[in-house]
């Protein structure tokens, strides 16, 4: 009887193991990105690269923003074993003040979520003035 029990663990044990190098892993070149401080209605776009590094297929099954201001995209496709690809990302850069939102992935690998980051600070776009001088300067009056 003990025998049986600890082959029924040994026959587990390896299974798991095989299992679980097989599974898809996606590892990120970075998980987070500050944009530093720009101005109002600046380019807030981002690619977060990531590299299949399993041995199936990965698939992305959702990609949820911490907020609305921020948009992510992902791949529609399986990713393949050694293939790289990206999350794009869109901060609403309308909005002023210092911002810290996540991203967070859900796909099929060993590492089912992970979660990115984006930060930064958007300053109010300076208003353009309009050159002046004085209305005679440069000029000598003509005398009545």
């Amino acid at each position: 009887m003990t025998l049986i029990i600890v082959l029924n663990f040994t026959v587990f044990s390896l299974n798991s193991v095989i299992a679980q190098g097989t599974k898809p892993h996606i590892q990120f070149e970075n998980t987070k990105h500050n944009f530093g401080t720009f101005i109002q209605n600046g380019n807030g776009e981002w690619e977060f690269k990531f590299t299949n590094t399993g041995k199936e297929p990965l698939i992305i099954q959702n990609v949820r923003s911490s907020c609305g201001c921020t948009i992510a995209q992902k791949p529609s496709k399986p990713i393949l074993p050694g293939e790289t690809q990206s999350i794009k990302v869109r901060y609403d850069t309308r909005r002023i003040g210092v911002f810290h939102k996540t991203i967070t992935i859900t796909s099929n690998a060993d590492n089912a979520s992970v979660v990115l980051e984006i930060r930064g600070e958007i300053k109010v776009k300076p208003k353009e003035e309009v050159p002046t001088r004085p209305v005679n300067q440069g000029f000598t009056p003509i005398a009545n």
